[in-house]
């Protein structure tokens, strides 16, 4: 197709291209496409759109696509956040005849391919991660090729560029670097569906000076959703009224958690109950998520039980509700996973059900991914000139596997550091830790956290409440949420769902995996030990009464060990939790003594909580360990080898009548499992034949 010079022949061509992309002779554009198609395709401009999930935006960049391949432009690069997404939209260009392909994680064994069919131009779109751009491999052999034939740039979810959360993406920081190497006459496009001013301000920075940048801006309104908020006394009355009520919500949809562990509690209560449900979290192994995506989508399953895994993406048009168990902390963050609902349909049905636990979850994720100034610092000061492997790093400055991986990427995207082959080096450039900005950001979050509970509070419309904080000028009554026509759920719980998810709350008992091998670079500080742990050392499996994120008996205890609680004798009804425990063990020999590790903390706590088992129990009680050189040093939240080094030879069992036979060793917390490790070595040196741990939290 030759394409003239006028807009009536480039309208033709992309409407024609559109409706081969939705399979329907009759669409038409939605305001806004056309002209964002024409500023990229003629203008050669940068833009931003911001649009409604469900607009269509990926029909933007695949029409533009077709069209620029048409006047002999280079192949689309993609910059896509998920696996899930990039799945959608390679189906999606295949309906549309544009020829898409994938580098990523997944499919290693693709890459030579595709690399063949970029040298040959049988590429149109190239979808890659925003990590993918600072891979060594990808970055050296075959990003610069790319940069010189690139036809246009898309940046997709862009407001991962200003998301800072458990699940931020400092990669999409780097993006503007990016920018600045391709030619200027190639377009650039940038899309999200979830921007307030903010959020806009931030992308366009790095797309270029925002005087450059085409802001496409529609309404928000999903006139298809039905809003609604159901404040309940606590998890078991929530569980109860999901119990109760799953079957009579439209269709197939998405029950959304705040932790890993409340999606697997709650999907396992489902199915226990006969409703058809599956978890989906960022550890759910990725064929099972994948599997799960499809019986979603094929209505297989009435839900998913899913954490904020499964949201940017996801796409099945016909999805029925969201429910949340537990409120995100913004109301762009609650928009973004609202919006998978009723894309395609009249009507789907979105309920809020938010808990008092809340809060405490949100400031846990947001303080766990923010830059420390002092552990910034340690990283560059241990790089030099010649890489270092991320476990060699992680052995020196003690700072654990995966937030060490996220203040890498953020030094890299300062400039501070560089990925190469073989691991990290240190470039040499000054670097100083922007804390105003982190404040900012930290001041944004807290003030957007806020908004969110003022949403659950609200009286007016809900939909009207999520556009103007998205700063949608055009927001007015939706006329169909609970605040505009009335509560259009049931607020009943059915005969026994109660007592049904109390009982399910009331589980007890958390397998604690021991520790079988010494962690890498413990010798560095000073513990000489490497390989296999000699099974005459090892504890055996221990237990816990539970994480301190499970929905049941995580409440309690995280009261326990809140911030400024004082230590006490452990709790009448928490002892007779953890004596269950015991009683539904089965392991393969009772053991015949209780013995305990000696705690600065909560000495009340863990010795009331040792000598009450060992009462229960009918066993001896031998004491706790005795501390050597002042006992255990360090602080929690390190890195494996640290924390060993901070616990190594300091518990003694000089002076306990240790029996030989198994030893219950009882602590109040569970974190690395170091000390347990340690402290049963101790117990195994003076005659225990087994040690099985016993702590009443397991954190994380």
């Amino acid at each position: 197709m030759t394409l003239a010079g006028s807009t009536t022949d480039l309208r033709a061509s992309a409407l024609a291209a559109l409706r081969d992309l939705v399979g329907n002779g009759d669409a038409d554009f939605h305001e806004g496409q056309f002209e964002a198609i024409e500023a990229l395709v003629d203008g050669r401009r940068r833009a931003l759109v911001v649009q409604r999930t469900g607009w269509g935006k990926s029909a933007v960049y695949f029409v533009a696509t077709l069209l620029l391949r048409q006047q002999g432009a280079g192949p689309t690069v993609l910059v896509s956040p998920l696996l899930a997404l990039m799945r959608d939209q390679i189906a999606a260009a295949e309906r549309a005849g544009v020829r898409a392909v994938a580098i990523n994680s997944t499919n290693p064994h693709e890459w030579a391919d595709v690399q063949a069919r970029l040298a040959a131009d049988e590429v149109d779109v190239l979808l890659v991660s925003p990590e993918r751009l600072n891979n060594p491999g990808f970055r050296e052999q075959q990003l610069p090729a790319l940069v010189r034939r690139i036809g246009m740039l898309v940046v997709d979810e862009a407001h991962c560029i200003s998301d800072w959360g458990h699940d931020f993406r400092p990669d999409y920081r780097r993006l503007r670097d990016l920018i600045a190497e391709i030619p200027s006459d190639v377009p650039v496009l940038a899309t999200t569906a979830t921007a307030n001013s903010r959020v806009v301000a931030d992308v366009a920075e790095q797309l270029g000076s925002s005087g450059d940048v085409l802001t496409i801006r529609g309404p928000l309104a999903r006139t298809s959703l039905r809003l609604g908020v159901l404040r309940l006394p606590d998890a078991p009355t929530r569980l109860a009224w999901l119990l109760s009520h799953l079957d009579d919500l439209p269709g197939s949809g998405i029950i959304y958690t705040l932790t890993v562990s409340a999606a697997n509690d709650t999907a396992r209560l489902l199915r226990e109950r006969g409703h058809d449900v599956r978890a989906y979290t960022g550890q759910t192994d990725p064929d099972e998520r994948e599997e799960s995506e499809a019986l979603l989508k094929r209505n297989e399953v009435k839900a998913l039980v899913a954490t904020s895994a499964l949201g940017m993406g996801f796409d099945k048009p016909d999805l029925g509700f969201v429910l949340h168990l537990g409120a995100p902390s913004s109301p762009v963050a609650y928009y973004q996973q609202v919006g998978r609902a009723g894309r395609a349909s009249e009507s789907a049905d979105v309920l809020l059900l938010p808990g008092v636990e809340d809060r405490a979850i949100w400031h846990y994720f947001a303080t766990a991914s923010m830059p420390d100034e002092e552990r910034a610092r340690r990283v560059i000061d241990e790089l030099s000139d010649v890489p270092l492997s991320t476990p060699a790093l992680e052995a020196r400055v003690d700072i654990r596997r995966t937030p060490l991986e996220l203040l890498l990427k953020v030094l890299d995207v300062d400039g501070a550091v560089r990925r190469v082959q073989g691991g990290w080096v240190a470039t040499g450039a000054p670097w100083t830790y922007d804390a105003e900005r982190y404040a900012r950001i930290a001041a944004e979050r807290e003030a957007e956290q806020q908004h969110m509970i003022d949403y659950e509070q609200s009286g007016g419309c809900r939909m009207e409440f999520l556009q103007r904080s998205l700063d949608d000028e055009t927001a007015a009554p939706c006329g169909r949420c609970d605040n505009c026509t009335g509560a259009w759920y049931p607020g009943d719980l059915a005969e026994g769902a109660a007592d049904a998810a109390s009982v399910a709350l009331d589980r007890v008992g958390v397998p604690i995996e021991p520790r079988r091998a010494w962690p890498t670079g413990a010798d560095r500080l000073g513990v000489l030990v490497k390989g296999r742990i000699a099974p005459a050392e090892q504890a055996s499996e221990g237990r816990a009464l539970a994480r301190l994120t499970d929905l049941g008996w995580g409440g309690t205890l995280r009261e326990l060990f809140a911030a400024g609680s004082p230590d006490a004798p452990v709790p009448p009804q928490v002892l007779a939790a953890c004596v269950r425990v015991l009683a539904e063990w089965g392991w393969a020999e009772r053991p015949v003594a209780v013995a305990s590790v000696p705690s600065r903390s909560r000495p009340q706590l863990v010795d009331s909580l040792a000598r009450g088992l060992a009462e229960v129990g009918r066993l001896p009680y031998v004491g706790a360990l005795g501390l050597v050189d002042g006992g255990p040093t360090g602080r929690p939240g390190g890195n494996s080898a640290f924390r060993l080094a901070g616990v190594w030879d300091r518990f003694s069992a000089d002076g306990l009548d240790v029996p030989a036979g198994g030893v219950l060793l009882v602590d109040d917390q569970a974190d690395s499992r170091w000390t347990l490790t340690v402290a049963a070595r101790a117990l195994r040196a003076a005659g225990a034949t087994e040690v099985l741990p016993f702590v009443l939290a397991l954190r994380g």
